[in-house]
C-alpha cells in the first residue's frame, strides 16, 4: 500500500485501528483514497445544501460527517476515542461539541457578529474540538459554509479550494488558524473569503 497512510503535513494521524476502518478494498494509494473521499464529500455537500437543517444540532453534525466519509471509513460520524495532534481530549469531545453548539445558537440568535465572522468562528471552534478521527477540517469548513449561506452570506471560498494540496495556500490557512487560536480572526476571515 504505497503511500496510502502517509499523512500530509498538518494532517491528523490515524491510529492503526482507525486505518483498519477503510471500507473500499481496492484503495492502495493516497491518490485513490483522496479521490474516494472527494466523491463522498461532493455527495454530502449536495445533500447538505438541499435540505432544511439545524447546524447547531449534534445529530446533524455527526450525520454530515457520516455522509462525507461513510462510503470510505467505518468510523465516519462517530466521535474519536483516541488523542490527536490537536483538539480536546477524546473524553471531552461530546461535551465540548455540545458547548460549542450552545454558544453558537446564542451568537446566531443575538446576531453577535457579522455573518462571515460568525461562520469563520464556527469553523474554528469546531476544528478546535476535533471531534472525529479525521476529516475535521473539511467537515468544519462545510459546516461554516452552510452557516454562512443560512445567515444570508455567500458560501466561503477557503483560499479557492486549494487546501487539499500542500504548499503556500495550506500554510496560510494553518497560520490563520493559529492566529485565531489567539483570538485574532482577521486572517482567517480574509482567507475564508479569498
Amino acid at each position: 500500500m504505497s503511500g496510502l497512510h502517509d499523512q500530509p503535513q498538518h494532517a491528523t494521524d490515524l491510529t492503526p485501528e482507525e486505518r483498519e476502518g477503510l471500507i473500499p478494498a481496492h484503495i492502495t494509494t493516497r491518490e485513490e483514497l483522496n479521490e474516494a473521499e472527494l466523491q463522498n464529500i461532493l455527495e454530502a455537500d449536495s445533500w447538505a445544501f438541499t435540505r432544511r437543517r439545524r447546524l447547531t444540532d449534534e445529530r446533524f453534525a455527526k450525520n454530515l460527517h457520516r455522509r462525507m466519509y461513510g462510503s470510505v471509513w467505518t468510523w465516519a460520524g462517530r466521535y474519536r476515542t483516541t488523542g490527536k495532534n490537536l483538539g480536546v481530549d477524546a473524553n471531552l469531545v461530546q461535551i465540548r461539541l455540545y458547548e460549542t453548539m450552545e454558544q453558537f445558537r446564542y451568537w446566531i440568535d443575538g446576531k453577535t457578529f457579522p455573518s462571515d465572522e460568525t461562520a469563520v468562528r464556527f469553523h474554528h471552534a469546531l476544528v478546535s474540538v476535533h471531534p472525529f478521527p479525521n476529516g475535521n477540517g473539511r467537515w468544519s469548513r462545510l459546516m461554516a459554509d452552510l452557516l454562512a449561506v443560512q445567515l444570508g452570506a455567500p458560501r466561503l471560498r477557503w483560499g479557492g479550494g486549494a487546501l487539499t494540496k500542500q504548499g503556500n495556500v495550506r500554510d496560510i490557512y494553518i497560520a490563520a488558524l493559529k492566529a485565531a487560536d489567539n483570538h485574532d480572526f482577521g486572517a482567517l476571515i480574509a482567507f475564508a473569503r479569498s
